[in-house]
């Protein structure tokens, strides 16, 4: 049907959403993507049902927000205590143990509800797990919004892992990406973060040619109120603090560039910003000139008291929120390779992109050394995110693809 017969059919499109966790609030990654692109298709119109997930008990106050907003809200309770036992079906099914881990009868049957008549136009999902809600279901399009392979991240698992878990990462790795490869064929479009994701998936699924959608920073939230409590020799790690990536990102930083910092700057000190610290990272509080804060109300007045943001990740790729919304307050980052190359052509003295530790502390220490220039470094790197990284122009490209599909939205 042509985007004119929609509109003679319907002003307002129908939409399922899925994804794994309640998007509201938009305090971790996946529920910041998984928001603006929510948030988006409701003020464009769209009667949106969505399903997903409750993970925490403040999950329910999500999901009442939502529910007052969006035509039908379906979101179990998943503990993932349990949901490990359950996901141990994988090996005798012989399918990967993520699917199990995040299938459920109740969400089922609601999807199944939702698409029964015909009448939906879209089905968004984000992340692999929950396209098996989906891969049955009459849609006029099915967007499948992968971000990253999540079967990559389970191989980059297994090459840092030893014994049992490096068998098992590489099994899960092998599994989700054959079930990652029939949803990127059945889906009608599929959506990674960057390029250099857009290039791993022709490698791992050729034959399908994936659109590059990238993340967007609220850069009116992450604006920096001034210098007035700003340390010149504080640094700043954000995120959620028992995701594997962060957590050993911020220990290999601690335990490997930490003490040189402190060796040459006797007051630095470290905030690691973030909800969930697990019990590796909230060890870290014992350090000398560490601090871990666990959930904060909101993140922009800690990276006004820092000097430097860092992202030493090291089992990470994609476009990372953190780097970002440094950024986009005005800080300097130092990054890995792996957290930095999702940015793309970054301009030059706007991120230091330091391999190992050695580089990393040198990173670090010039700009402790120098405040005027970190600072000036911070803007300008501040100006390139407000430039090119807001999400209305994330947004351009997503209503585009929805024209191409013959879905657009009111007034698009």
């Amino acid at each position: 049907m042509t985007p004119t017969a929609l509109s003679d059919r319907q002003k307002n499109p129908e939409v399922v959403f899925l994804c794994q966790r309640v998007p509201w609030p938009p305090d971790r990654g996946d529920r910041i993507t998984t928001w603006h692109f929510l948030q988006h298709l409701l003020e464009r119109g769209a009667r949106v049902r969505l399903g997903t997930f409750q993970e925490e008990e403040r999950d329910a106050e999500g999901v009442a927000f939502l529910a007052g907003r969006c035509a039908e809200v379906e979101a179990p309770r998943l503990s993932r205590r349990q949901r490990r036992i359950t996901s141990l079906r994988g090996l005798l099914s012989g399918e990967a143990l993520t699917l199990p881990f995040f299938r459920d009868r109740r969400l089922q049957r609601a999807v199944d509800r939702w698409t029964a008549d015909g009448t939906t136009d879209l089905i968004h999902v984000y992340s692999s797990s929950m396209a098996q809600y989906a891969l049955g279901s009459p849609a006029r399009a099915k967007i499948m919004q992968f971000a990253e392979l999540d079967s990559d991240k389970w191989a980059q698992y297994a090459s840092a892992s030893r014994g049992l878990g490096r068998w098992i990462y590489a099994r899960e790795a092998t599994k989700l990406l054959r079930f990652e490869d029939r949803v990127a064929r059945t889906f009608t479009r599929s959506l990674v973060v960057s390029e250099v994701e857009r290039r791993l998936f022709a490698a791992r699924i050729p034959g399908v040619v994936p659109d590059v959608m990238p993340n967007g920073v609220d850069v009116e939230h992450f604006t920096s109120s001034g210098d007035g409590e700003r340390h010149p020799h504080t640094a700043i790690f954000t995120g959620v603090m028992d995701y594997e990536p962060n957590v050993d990102g911020v220990t290999w930083f601690v335990a490997e560039c930490w003490p040189t910092v402190r060796a040459r700057f006797p007051d630095a000190r470290l905030l690691i910003v973030g909800s969930r610290p697990s019990p590796k990272v909230q060890a870290l509080a014992n350090v000398q000139g560490v601090t871990v804060t666990g959930r904060v109300p909101t993140t922009p007045p800690w990276f006004d008291r820092a000097a430097v943001a860092v992202a030493p990740l090291r089992l990470a790729r994609g476009v990372q929120n953190k780097v970002l919304e440094a950024m986009s307050m005005g800080l300097p980052v130092v990054s890995s390779p792996q957290a930095a190359q999702g940015l793309g052509d970054v301009p030059a003295r706007t991120i230091a992109v330091a391999d190992g530790a050695e580089r990393t502390c040198e990173a670090v220490l010039a700009w402790f050394a120098d405040p005027e220039g970190a600072r000036a470094t911070g803007l300008r790197a501040a100006d390139w995110v407000r430039a090119n990284w807001r999400w209305s122009r994330v947004f351009e490209r997503y209503d585009a693809l929805l024209r191409d599909l013959g879905v657009p939205l009111p007034g698009n």
